[in-house]
Formats: structure tokens, sequence, C-alpha cells
């Protein structure tokens, strides 16, 4: 057998409580997200406080405002995330069963499509309390690497979203029956990728560290710079991920072993990568406006 590590005995549960017929269970999931936009409330208004950082000497907002945003990111988390789960990965699913569409506690939740409704969620925040949308993008795009960092590590502790089967010494072998039906000539028991913790490291940490570093050195007094550098910075290490990450069963079958939606012969574009271009181009293109701002 090669080297590989095996899963740690870690509960998904964090505890449960039973009276009667009631049963209550706070998962790691549900404290990632908890914490993610606690922390992530945290910081926002840590930034707004500092004037100095933003256009003009002006913070875009009081620091007493980002508990109020923090009712309407939650919203556009939970919508944007299951909806975009919904249209992008299992559309006939939930169009042949609606009602399963509200039953978030089963799982399902897309990062795409939670980005797509922060943004329309701060949209109308903006425009309800007069804040410029651009600085608080840039004030979001600083506080969201935490809570993708504690979102992949609760993937990895749900012994969800898994790699492909890999004989690199940091290989994880993962429990349950799919994870370890692997191909034929592997050694068993199968490790694979923990391509969760890829992406803890590089959509939470590093792209976190970059743009710690973005603002140090000033980048939130050009508009848009922060917000172009999370875009770019998520939507490559996604898409650099997904090419060791398994696809989701439903783009899996006989003749595309691989899951690619998008095929090119052998090779192909998964669905994650196909959401994750446009956030490149996206992130290039705000990049390049902000320093085009400060040359003027």
């Amino acid at each position: 057998m090669l080297a590989a590590i095996p899963f740690p005995d870690i509960s998904p549960e964090i505890f449960t409580i039973e009276i009667g017929n009631f049963v209550f269970a706070l998962r790691w999931y549900a404290l990632a997200y908890i914490a993610g936009l606690l922390i992530g409330w945290w910081i926002v208004a840590a930034l707004m406080r500092r004037p100095a950082l933003w256009p003009g000497g002006t913070a875009p907002m009081p620091p007493a405002q980002a508990e109020v945003l923090l009712t309407w990111v939650i919203l556009g988390v939970i919508l944007g995330g299951r909806l975009g789960f919904v249209l992008f990965y299992e559309p006939s699913y939930y169009l042949a069963n609606p009602g399963q569409i509200l039953r978030i506690w089963e799982g399902g939740m897309s990062f795409h499509g939670g980005l797509l409704g922060v943004a329309v969620a701060g949209a109308l925040f903006c425009r309800r309390y007069a804040v410029p949308v651009v600085s608080l993008a840039d004030a979001l795009a600083v506080a969201t690497p935490v809570g993708l960092f504690l979102g992949r590590v609760a993937n990895f502790i749900n012994a969800e979203l898994w790699g492909r089967p890999t004989d690199m010494p940091w290989g994880v072998i993962f429990p349950g029956q799919a994870a370890q039906t692997c191909p034929p000539g592997w050694a068993e028991p199968c490790a694979r990728h923990p391509t969760q913790l890829y992406e803890a490291g590089l959509e939470g940490l590093v792209l976190g560290l970059v743009l710690l570093v973005v603002v140090r050195r000033g980048g939130l007094a050009l508009p848009g710079l922060a917000t172009g550098v999370f875009l770019l910075g998520y939507g490559a290490a996604r898409a650099f991920v997904e090419i060791y990450r398994v696809a989701d069963a439903q783009f899996v079958t006989p003749d595309n072993p691989l899951g690619h939606v998008i095929r090119f012969g052998e090779a192909g574009l998964s669905m994650g990568q196909i959401l994750s271009l446009p956030m490149i181009v996206a992130g290039v293109v705000l990049i390049v406006l902000a320093r085009r701002w400060r040359a003027r």
C-alpha cells in the first residue's frame, strides 16, 4: 500500500441535543457559515473605522452600519447560494421536485450563486443607504476569504467534495463507498486529493494574505482594485483546484468520467471552471480600471 493519510476521526456534528422527538445538531458546516459571517462583519466594521484607507479620506459608511449590512449579506448568501446550486448543478432534479428547493439543511450550496446573491443584496443595500457600490464591494472582498477558509475546512470535516485518486503522500483516505470506489489498478484503500484543503489554502489563506497586502499598500483608495484582486484570485484558484476535484455526480457519465460540461476531445471544462472564467475576466478588467484611475 502506498503512503497516505487516514481520514481523521472527526464527527460532522459538534454536539446533538435530543428532547423527546426533537433533535438539534450543531454541525461544523453551520458553525463555519456563522463564524465566517460574523468575522466578515467585524472586518468590514474595522475597515470603516479607518477613513484614511478610503478615497478622499472618507469611509463609505459609518462603522455601525456594518451590522445592518450583515443582515443583507446573510440573505444574499443563503438565497443566492441555494438558488445557484439549484440552477447550476441540479436544475432537472429540482424542477421535478420543487418542494426540495427550500430544504437547505440537507446541503447543496453554490459559492458562485452565493457571490451573485451577495452582489445583488449589496447593490440594493447601497441604493437604500446611498453607499458607494464599488467601495463596499472592496470591503466585502477583503472580508470574504476568512469565510471561504472556514467553509472549505468544514467541507473536509464532512468528507465531501474530495478529489481524484492520487498516489501522492498527502493523499487522504476518505470514508464511504463512493470515495473508495476507484478505477482498476489503484491500491486499496484508495487515497484522494484533499481538494477541500487545497481550496482552503488558496482561496482562504493565500488570497486573504494578498488582499491584506493590498489594503496595507493603500489599495482601498483605488475603487475596484480589491474586488478585482479577489475575483481574479478566487477564479484562478478554483479553476486550478477543479483539475484535481471530482465533478458532481450528475455530470459524470460512462463516456465522460471526468464530468466535463464543455468537452474538447479528451480535455474539457468542469462547471466550476466555467463559472470561474467570468470572475477571472471581471477581475482583470477591474484591476486595469483601478490602475488607470490611479494614473489620472
